[in-house]
């Protein structure tokens, strides 16, 4: 039986995203905007419904039918949304998308609605709710079709060719269209003088011409891919993913675009994923590097190296985690007006664990740089000497307990899966300066990189379990250790890594689903339990490809690609009943699919 929360949410699933690499926004296949930020990816929100059904606001546009189905899909090869109102009555599209790279206005949200088949009322309801829904608005109508909303530090409007009206400080459209009708709405940004040469701008011509623009802008860059293999659309449609979460104006990529989402519905691992995780950041470069979009790579590195130039005064501090303009804090803030998504509560802003230790950064950070330099464009020795810091304070800290990839908010441990990363940082540094001929200094870090591997080896192997453990005297596995023979710690024919990798199927994997750990065994410092992990479900099936069960690989692979949702896109983590948890949609995910898809290919088509 449903209960009330399930009527006032939809699934995380059940929605779509549109952005232009500022910020991003969840189109839900009833057509409401349900979330979005604005007017960058760790602004406060402006519609958060998702997070509170009542408060957070929302920009809905509804057909007034009965019985109606619902249907959603992107214009291929593109990030322009189309949601469908399907009845005997009628037929209703519209057409959501943010124009890229607007500079005059950059962030502007449009909406086209048109009539199909039959004559159908509409009704608009757009109802901002600014700062978290934390801060009053005032609303003023300029005219019939221009209202603009007005906060602390915030000005937008919402121009239309249709007239509005102002109920309540939202405003409001009734209107009936024929078939072949349509209206238009746009959500700008404004300065607080207004934009008075824009005011008589027409709305028809400018989401004509935006339209074709934004249209041609993603085909246009999604056709640059040098991918021909199998599952080339899955592929796209993730690749346009992790660019619509790249930022365009810093070039570092958000972990996701939304706050708040939980890992288990009424449990309290809700968190904010608006940020740039440097290891997250690194994967997604590996991911862009595989596909052949290397400038995107490019503009990561010059944000990494602005976060060194940063700190030239102390070299090795590198965060795990920055804001996309490189801000180093993230104070972790509970907004208790908010009931969270189907009462999942608290709903966080910030995220604590910035400051935590966790080593494994470099090693990700190392191997993007290293691949980046092999494919896209040689590094410069100004910033290979920068490097050097940090690669001499993982010779220096490599020992050291930490927190973890899985950012765990009880006691730090000897991880396998940062000591791990470190080998890999100190190892990738050393191949770069061989083949670059830059200076450093070989006996001591070759001496590292082995002491390092030797102390992986021998020290984090359980004789009992036949397995690698999840950190130093462990008894329990990690589905972390799914990255050994991916970042080529181990061979994936290793005997070691064999009953690893059986012992990771017995504990952890169902199916093609795969938990991180199992936290009724692990305490990792919050209650309650959560779902699968997808990103190490793509990391498990690149495992069996990578070590020649392709068939299984690929039944896994195909498998696991029907627990996305309509639109092709993954959250962090599936449910028991196979719904998308967590941050939506989530970049790790993603580029997991997309290395997983690679290294299948190459395996079915004997190129190893």
């Amino acid at each position: 039986m449903k209960n009330q929360f399930d009527q006032d949410y939809m699934p995380i699933d059940h929605y779509g995203i549109i952005g232009n690499q500022h910020t991003v926004a969840l189109v839900g296949n009833n057509g409401s905007i349900d979330f979005m930020c604005f007017p960058r990816f760790d602004s406060p929100s402006i519609f958060a419904s998702i997070l509170d059904s009542e408060k957070g606001g929302h920009f809905s546009i509804q057909a007034q039918m009965e019985d109606e189905d619902f249907k959603q899909q992107y214009l291929p090869d593109t990030n322009v949304l189309l949601t469908r109102f399907l009845a005997y009555e009628g037929m209703v599209e519209i057409t959501d998308f943010m124009p890229v790279k607007e500079m005059e206005h950059n962030c502007t949200l449009v909406r086209k609605v048109t009539v199909i088949r039959g004559e159908v009322d509409i009704k608009m309801d757009c109802a901002p709710r600014f700062n978290y829904a934390q801060n009053k608005h005032k609303a003023k109508q300029h005219n019939k079709r221009e209202i603009s909303f007005s906060s602390t530090h915030w000005n937008i409007r919402l121009l239309a060719d249709v007239d509005m009206k102002l109920e309540n400080g939202d405003a409001q459209a009734d209107f009936t269209l024929k078939e072949k009708e349509s209206v238009s709405f746009i959500l700008e940004a404004m300065s607080e003088e207004g934009d008075k040469e824009d005011e008589k701008r027409s709305v028809e011509h400018y989401v004509d011409k935006t339209f074709q623009e934004t249209n041609n802008f993603w085909k246009n860059w999604v056709a640059k891919s040098n991918y021909r293999g199998m599952w080339k659309d899955m592929m796209n449609r993730s690749a346009l993913t992790l660019k619509l979460l790249t930022s365009y104006q810093f070039g570092a990529p958000v972990a996701a675009p939304t706050f708040g989402l939980p890992e288990r519905v009424g449990g309290e691992r809700n968190w904010d994923y608006r940020y740039t995780w440097i290891r997250d950041a690194a994967f997604t470069m590996y991911a862009f590097i595989r596909m052949g979009f290397t400038y995107e790579a490019g503009e990561f590195m010059k944000w990494i190296r602005t976060q060194f130039e940063k700190n030239v005064d102390n070299p090795n501090n590198l965060q795990l985690m920055y804001s996309v303009d490189g801000e180093s804090d993230l104070h972790e803030t509970e907004l208790n007006h908010l009931e969270g998504y189907k009462q999942s509560k608290p709903v966080r802003v910030g995220n604590g664990a910035y400051n935590q230790l966790q080593l494994d950064i470099y090693g990700e950070l190392m191997d993007s740089i290293y691949l980046y330099d092999k494919y896209g464009e040689p590094i410069t020795y100004d910033f290979w000497e920068r490097l050097t810091h940090q690669i001499n304070f993982v010779c220096d800290h490599w020992q050291k307990k930490d927190h973890g990839i899985w950012e765990i908010r009880s006691e730090t441990q000897e991880f396998i899966y940062s000591r791990v990363m470190c080998w890999v940082a100190v190892d990738r540094a050393v191949r770069l300066a061989e083949k670059r001929s830059f200076p450093y200094p070989w006996k001591r870090w070759r001496k590292v990189r082995d002491e390092i591997y030797h102390d992986i080896y021998n020290n984090f192997w359980n004789e009992g379990l036949q397995s690698f453990v999840q950190h130093k005297g462990s008894e329990v596995v990690d589905a972390s250790v799914l990255l050994m023979p991916l970042v080529r710690f181990i061979s994936p024919y290793d005997p070691r890594w064999v009953s690893t990798l059986e012992v990771v199927e017995k504990e952890l994997v169902t199916d093609t689903l795969v938990y991180r750990y199992n936290n009724q065994v692990f305490a990792d410092g919050l209650e309650g339990s959560e779902g699968t992990f997808s990103m190490c479900s793509f990391w498990y099936v690149e495992c069996l490809a990578r070590g020649g069960q392709l068939e299984k690989a690929r039944l896994f692979f195909e498998k696991m690609l029907g627990y996305g949702n309509h639109l092709g896109l993954f959250a962090e983590q599936i449910g028991l009943r196979g719904e998308q948890l967590g941050n939506f949609p989530q970049a790790f995910t993603h580029l997991g699919l997309i290395s997983a898809a690679f290294a299948l290919n190459r395996g079915l088509n004997g190129t190893h």
